[in-house]
């Protein structure tokens, strides 16, 4: 078993906990939301005031559907072309947001990985979703930037240092292996992550990031590292440098 302490990634189960990939985690709890019976030109306000492109719709505290900056778009452009400016205005000052909205909103649980919650996002081309807590009654809301947010925060970009690139095969130790050289030359290992994604059979990419490395050591790094896996390439924030091998 690995001790916590030697753990390449987290060094505790507090920080795994705080770091979680689920969407409790990373979601906006306390949501801006509309009621039905609000106009579109309140809709708008709200989306510009806190910039934001959707809104859920909520009854009496329950969630009855969502509205979206492209909602509001398709409905004053349909008749755009045939009103005056002043009847335009008024005519967002009178629809109602309940006439615009999606009735059966996409919705994910606060339970959901951030994974799945991409994917949805993906699929079905949307900025964002409203999370269910309980019956009807919204949670939060998530969206891609909060899914961004995750995806920086995975890849530890923000510590800085560097990042390498490996080919490996996929086999027992085979990242191990290149951990221990990166620990004995100093370094210490901020994030790894791993994809089999258009990798050969038998081989999978690995990318970790890394910091505190002595760059007066960096070129005995790199020959021992190439020794030890086919690495594809070096990116070095500090120092602005991308190699390629």
């Amino acid at each position: 078993m690995v001790s916590k302490n030697h753990c390449p990634v987290f060094h505790d189960i507090a920080l795994l906990k705080e770091v979680a990939m689920l969407v409790k985690n990373w979601m906006s709890k306390n949501a801006i939301t509309i009621e039905g019976d609000a106009s579109m030109q309140t809709a708008t306000m709200l989306m510009k005031m806190h910039s934001i492109r959707m809104l859920p719709v909520v009854e009496h505290g329950d969630l009855v559907g969502v509205i979206t900056d492209r909602d509001l778009k398709k409905a004053s452009a349909s008749d755009a072309t045939s009103l005056e400016i002043h009847e335009l205005l008024f005519l967002l000052t009178q629809v109602r947001v309940r006439e615009i909205m999606t009735k059966t909103p996409i919705t994910v649980t606060p339970d959901w990985t951030i994974e799945e919650t991409a994917e949805l996002l993906w699929k079905h081309k949307i900025s964002g979703v409203p999370v269910i807590g309980g019956k009807e009654a919204i949670a939060g809301v998530i969206t891609q930037t909060d899914v961004v947010r995750v995806l920086i925060s995975l890849t530890g970009i923000e510590k800085g240092g560097m990042q390498f690139s490996f080919k490996v095969e996929d086999k027992p130790g085979s990242i191990k292996e290149i951990a221990d050289v990166i620990r004995n030359f100093g370094g210490q290992i901020v994030s790894i992550l791993s994809s089999y994604d258009k990798m050969p059979e038998g081989f999978r990419m690995v990318y970790m990031r890394m910091r505190n490395i002595d760059r007066s050591r960096l070129e005995d790094l790199l020959d021992k590292l190439k020794k030890t896996a086919d690495l594809q390439y070096l990116i070095d924030h500090q120092e602005n440098r991308r190699e390629y091998f």
